[in-house]
């Protein structure tokens, strides 16, 4: 009997891990398919016209994406300088100070909700009350959509990160005199500091390649320009609009401009993971 037991539950794991093995490869090909499309298609794009010149008008040959990656690089910084501090602290706060409270159980209400909503609503949201309302589109704007994409990311990845600092850690600088605030800034977080940049970097991540947002807001602009209270370049826009495009300057650009999206990402997460490793290990 018990052998019979014990044949069952082999089988049983082998296939667990059969399964298992044949999603993870399933998923993997899968990624690596679209990085070989993306690089085959978007490396005969790089240039130095592409850094340095804008975007060139419909039938026209050359040109570059400058206008667009200064823009992207204007939205994004504002919007990474707005959301960090607030989904930090408010990750601190639902740690440290308001586990129980009505208004931490309402914060997190509303977190998920933010998670879940699909991005163009809340492009939506702020060209009603940002955009509609003063009568243009601008960089602001978009920094504004992007900030409501962003920190719900970073909220809860900084309270799920600080969930797993010990409560030991916490009490022993309780037992030492720290006030509370201490204890949550410089012993809490600075404790979850990987975990917490790991959120930010998926924030950044996630609002980098959104596209539906900056089309209610930032719009678009074919020249460069670094006045955020106007309409604004950026590269998500551009691409959705090249790629579609009968153009195959445009649709070379765009392939361009998706490929330097997403080795910028690689970048940034390969920094930060030997940046922090570094840390951590000192």
């Amino acid at each position: 009997m018990n052998n019979q037991l014990y044949t069952k539950r082999r089988i049983i794991s082998s296939l667990g891990l059969v399964f298992s093995m044949s999603a993870m490869a399933i998923g993997l090909a899968v990624l690596l398919w679209i990085l070989f499309v993306l690089f085959s298609n978007g490396l005969s794009g790089i240039d130095a016209n592409l850094l340095f010149s804008d975007t060139p008008a419909p039938g026209t040959e050359g040109g570059g994406l400058r206008n667009a990656i200064v823009g992207s690089l204007m939205i994004v910084g504002l919007t990474v300088v707005v959301s960090t501090p607030v989904g930090i602290l408010a990750g601190v706060y639902l740690t440290e100070f308001g586990d129980e409270s009505k208004t931490a159980e309402l914060t997190r209400f509303v977190t998920d909700i933010m998670l879940s909503a699909p991005s163009i609503v809340l492009g939506l949201f702020v060209y009603a009350i940002a955009v509609a309302t003063v009568g243009n589109f601008s960089g602001y704007a978009g920094s504004l959509a992007l900030a409501l994409i962003a920190v719900p990311v970073i909220m809860r990845t900084t309270e799920n990160m600080l969930r797993l600092v010990p409560g030991s850690l916490r009490e022993a600088a309780f037992a030492l005199g720290a006030p509370r605030w201490k204890v949550a800034t410089f012993i809490s977080l600075r404790a979850a500091k990987s975990g917490v940049m790991t959120g930010l970097l998926l924030a950044v991540a996630r609002i980098s390649g959104e596209t539906a947002p900056l089309l209610f807001t930032a719009l678009n602009n074919q020249f460069f320009s670094t006045n955020m209270g106007a309409p604004m370049a950026n590269l998500p826009v551009v691409i959705f609009q090249f790629a579609m495009s009968p153009y195959d300057n445009w649709v070379r650009l765009a392939w361009a401009g998706a490929l330097l999206i997403t080795l910028t990402v690689l970048v940034l997460n390969i920094l930060a993971r030997v940046f922090f490793r570094d840390k951590v290990s000192s």
